[in-house]
């Protein structure tokens, strides 16, 4: 593309159409970019643009946000054959252009194209620096010192900020010799100059403090600080660099004095009082990393560091705006705790100093949690019930407290104990005025719980589980008003579900109707509590793995929970509530399913599958629903077969709208649904199913890979269910159509010999004869282009199958006519070697089995032109039956084929309560160690003498004492 002015006149009319509120000029615009974006020096000319000052600054911006998305999608653009067609890289000659412009325009530039230019040079920094953009560093520099000289501190954040985020990758890609390089070349030229800028800003903020001087040059000043300390903590994340060791004081001096200096000036604003944080929380996490990294470089001043932190703590407000300040700083001395230095919390009434000025505090429930609560109850349970807040001022201050009971269990125990029985006896004082001193004790305890190791057990040395619960737990449980005081509800219903397991049956099951009137809660979090604690309650195992409770325990209230579950769905907000559908999930897998039951259970489970299908939104309240309906239909129908009809009169519609309207989440859900229904039924399907197997022998049906797993389980359905109409009507050669598709592919060949598996277990030899020649071709032309262990074993795996179904002489004579004498050349290239890799009961059983009849029942093994291959099986099968899993299985797993799986969006998810019931083909055979040594015994029987010899030429020692050994054990003597 060409930089005249004509091109900027027609790009800047361009950008000023894509900010226009009307779509059609502004879908015009974006086609036209989107052409002119092919071209070469396209980014080029953007750039140019975005420097023409006398363009609007609004078209500018436009611009620099298009130019940076055209260097994230152009610079490298990914070759992925299933994202569409690739676009038109960058040519390198444009690149150099682009490189040469972009830091100068972006130091020049108004803040807000600054930011987009800096970070497409990020972009860029990211695929380049440094071996292919050496002159960015020198470059970064240079201007640095430049705006150093003139107190420009736009331009001086501006270098900063760009250095910060392209050094941000020394944090999270793994050590390797490379990223070292990286490193080094970095420190030997930013980390003098990083120093000097930050001791010159340190020496401008006690002058401008001191003087009284402009806040907003202060606040320039302090972002310009906490920028050095992120790239502080970037250049030292991997290892403590010689020039900072050599520094350290240099550094911690000023560290220090931001930790225990105030700046009125600042902190008297939100906005100021935000930047003074920053900076404060980017030094904790400095001094945390060096705790953790470098202790004992840093011992020296730690003690001052500890101090500084727990008087800072003391004077952070409870505002939310000062939790990421709080956090960082309870996270460094929790640190500490854990340390060789845990000795300073040692002191007389430390550690109860710290539960009441630190700990209770932070624990205390604030308006902000109330408010969390009450309009984002899915943001409070994941932070408060799933434990994903840890970056939260209550889970870290119990976190601070499990630190310091590493070293201190006793006294931190006997301190909580106290501190929890004021805040229950101030409770009980004035329950309504002070219910968060309660909420505040149950969490403690809680929070405080620690795990057994190996077990999922919860136990808690704070209080006596049993006492607390029946003092404190069961008032708020059988509280009349489900409504009054919601947050206490929910930690009761939070201790209940924790504790579960240490709650005898006999006293826990007694509040279970509580637990139902609860899911009638106009609370969010409430309803979704009682219904998590319902669905806890039921997994229970008592020692054995029993379960602790049965369907006959929730017999009596199975209607009414039932109703309850389904009606807590129309309260606003808990539409599509995963908690309350994976709970109908788990009463729906453990409760005696009637008919009562049953039909509004599918009336309600399908009505709301019809309503998230015009918009899926919730992936797993869509799987708990999907689970659901499918433990439902498994459960009645092996129950009360007759029920099938009504079932897939309501169910069959709703997967017709998801397989019409295409609804791309949903349709592995569908076909594994379709599947078992069709297990289900007896023969002949109806029509609707006929109408689908013709839709699965469509090559459009298997395009998407989501699908492939799940459109294998449904056509091994049919190819069980009717085999005969499938082969009477030609549909044979179709099903081997979609085989050889997935088999000569690595990413989906063990989905196809899932089908090819199923055809030979399904249907009679002279059904499949004509097409056996071609099977066979298929497979050694993948076995010859791309063999991979998962290939072989699934190979070995069919070929026992194909023998123990059709016969040794069949195996034999199909795969001989294919390519004379080959059967022995896959013996031993493949069956051999191989078979001490295969692993899971049922395959283990049968590639024994037909390993044991090809060699003692197949002429071409027992000839004795083949009596070395007829040893070395043998070698391996005594190898396979003899020896654990762990000694004969050394594979290494494979590297996955990253072009196959790229652009996989909608993954395959399995549904447990419609999985396929894996079926035994040798239910006749008990064991094959003895079926082994019988066969043996049987043909040297016939041929005395001829046997020990070979056993003795070819199996090592090992496997012919094993053998042996089975042969005393099953009186099978080999003669």
């Amino acid at each position: 593309m060409e930089w005249n002015q004509e091109t900027l006149q027609h790009l800047s009319q361009c950008f000023l159409h894509t900010l226009s509120p009307s779509p059609e000029p502004r879908r015009a615009a974006e086609r036209s970019l989107a052409e002119m974006a092919d071209r070469p020096n396209y980014g080029l000319a953007v750039l140019r643009l975005v420097a023409e000052q006398t363009i609007d600054e609004q078209i500018r911006h436009a611009a620099a946000v298009n130019f940076k998305n055209h260097l994230r999608f152009r610079w490298a653009p990914a070759s992925d054959r299933n994202s569409g067609p690739t676009l038109a890289p960058i040519l390198d000659a444009e690149k150099d252009q682009i490189k040469s412009l972009i830091v100068g325009l972006m130091l020049t530039s108004t803040p807000r194209i600054q930011s987009q230019l800096s970070e497409a040079l990020v972009v860029v920094g990211n695929h380049d620096f440094p071996k292919h953009w050496p002159t960015l560093l020198p470059e970064l520099i240079a201007n640095l010192k430049d705006a150093a000289q003139s107190n420009n501190y736009v331009s001086i954040n501006g270098i900063l900020g760009t250095a910060n985020s392209i050094f941000k990758k020394f944090r999270y890609q793994f050590k390797t010799n490379d990223l070292l390089l990286d490193l080094k070349y970095c420190l030997d030229n930013f980390a003098a100059p990083l120093l000097e800028i930050f001791l010159k800003t340190a020496a401008l903020i006690d002058s401008t403090v001191s003087s009284g001087g402009p806040v907003e040059t202060l606040k320039l000043l302090f972002e310009s600080q906490r920028l050095c300390c992120r790239i502080f903590y970037s250049l030292n994340f991997q290892e403590l660099p010689e020039f900072f060791e050599d520094h350290m004081r240099e550094w911690m001096t000023e560290f220090k004095k931001y930790l225990t200096t105030n700046y009125p000036a600042l902190e008297s604003t939100s906005d100021g009082l935000g930047l003074v944080d920053g900076l404060r929380a980017a030094v904790c996490e400095n001094i945390s990393l060096y705790m953790k990294m470098n202790e004992e470089e840093f011992q020296g001043y730690l003690n001052d560091f500890a101090l500084a932190v727990w008087t800072l703590l003391g004077n952070v407000s409870q505002s939310s705006s000062r939790d990421s300040l709080a956090v960082t700083a309870i996270k460094f001395l929790t640190n500490v705790s854990t340390s060789v230095h845990h000795t300073l919390f040692a002191g007389e009434g430390v550690i109860p100093q710290i539960c009441q000025n630190i700990v209770i505090p932070n624990v205390r429930l604030r308006d902000e949690d109330e408010e969390l609560f009450e309009m984002n109850y899915v943001e409070f349970i994941r932070r408060d019930m799933e434990g994903s807040d840890v970056d939260t001022r209550r889970r870290i201050a119990c976190e601070l407290l499990k630190g310091i009971a590493t070293h201190y269990r006793q006294h931190v125990m006997e301190t909580v104990s106290v501190q929890i029985q004021n805040l229950l006896t101030s409770f009980a004082a004035n329950p309504v005025a002070n219910w968060k001193d309660k909420d505040c004790a149950i969490y403690l305890v809680v929070s405080l719980a620690t795990k057994k190791a190996g077990s999922t057990s919860i136990s808690t040395d704070l209080v006596d589980v049993q006492s607390f619960f029946t003092s404190v737990i069961v008032p708020e449980l059988q509280s009349p008003d489900v409504n009054a005081f919601p947050m206490l509800k929910a930690g009761a219903l939070k201790f209940f579900t924790m504790f579960r397991s240490q709650i005898p049956k006999i006293h826990a099951f007694q509040f279970f109707p509580d637990l139902v009137r609860f899911l009638g809660a106009e609370s969010n979090v409430v309803h979704s509590y009682a219904a998590s604690c319902i669905e806890k309650l039921l997994q229970v195992k008592d020692e054995g793995g029993k379960s602790r409770y049965n369907s006959a325990d929730i017999t009596p209230y199975l209607s009414v929970l039932m109703t309850s579950l389904f009606n807590a769905f129309k309260f606003p907000e808990s539409e599509e509530n995963q908690y309350i559908m994976k709970c109908i999930m788990r009463v729906l897998g453990v409760a005696e399913i009637s008919n009562e039951v049953a039909a509004p259970c599918i009336s309600g489970l399908t009505s709301i599958l019809n309503e998230v299908c015009k918009n899926p939104k919730s992936p797993i309240f869509n799987h708990y629903l999907f689970e659901s309906v499918a433990v439902l239909v498994r459960r009645a129908c092996q129950r009360d077969p007759s029920l099938i009809s009504a079932f897939e009169a309501s169910i069959l519609p709703s997967l017709q709208i998801i397989l019409q309207n295409d609804v791309t989440e949903f349709l592995p859900y569908a076909f594994q649904l379709l599947a078992q229904l069709i297990e289900l039924n007896r023969p002949p399907l109806s029509s609707n199913y006929m109408q689908i197997f013709n839709l699965l022998l469509s090559p459009d049906s298997w395009k998407r890979s989501s699908n492939v797993p799940a459109l294998v389980r449904l056509l091994q359905a049919f190819l069980q269910k009717v085999p005969r109409e499938i082969a009477q009507e030609g549909k044979l050669r179709e099903v081997l159509g979609i085989f050889n598709m997935l088999v000569l592919s690595p990413s989906t060949d063990e989905q196809g010999f899932y089908v090819l598996n199923t055809i030979v277990e399904s249907l009679e030899y002279g059904v499949i004869a004509q097409y056996v020649p071609h099977i066979w071709g298929v497979l050694f032309t993948r076995l010859q282009n791309k063999r991979t262990v998962k290939f072989v074993k699934s190979l070995l795996i069919f070929m026992s199958l194909f023998l123990v179904k059709h016969g040794p002489e069949n195996l034999v004579n199909t795969m001989n006519a294919v390519q004379s004498g080959i059967i022995l050349v896959i013996l031993e290239q493949i069956w051999i070697p191989n078979l001490k890799l295969i692993t899971g009961a049922i395959e283990w059983k049968l590639t024994a089995v037909a390993s044991t009849r090809l060699i003692c029942e197949s002429p071409v093994l027992l000839d004795a032109a083949a009596v070395r291959h007829w040893g070395k099986m043998l070698d391996s099968i005594v190898t396979l039956l003899s020896r654990p899993e762990e000694e004969r299985v050394e594979e290494e797993p494979e590297m996955p084929d990253i072009t196959e799986n790229m652009g996989y969006t909608t993954a395959f998810v399995n549904l447990y309560n419609a999985g396929k019931k894996e079926e035994d083909p040798l239910k006749d055979i008990k064991d094959p160690k003895e079926f082994l040594v019988a066969s043996l015994a049987r043909i040297s029987a016939v041929s005395p003498g001829r046997y020990p010899q070979i056993i003795s030429e070819n199996l090592e020692p090992a496997n012919q004492s094993a053998l042996l050994q089975l042969c005393s054990a099953f009186n099978c003597p080999i003669v």
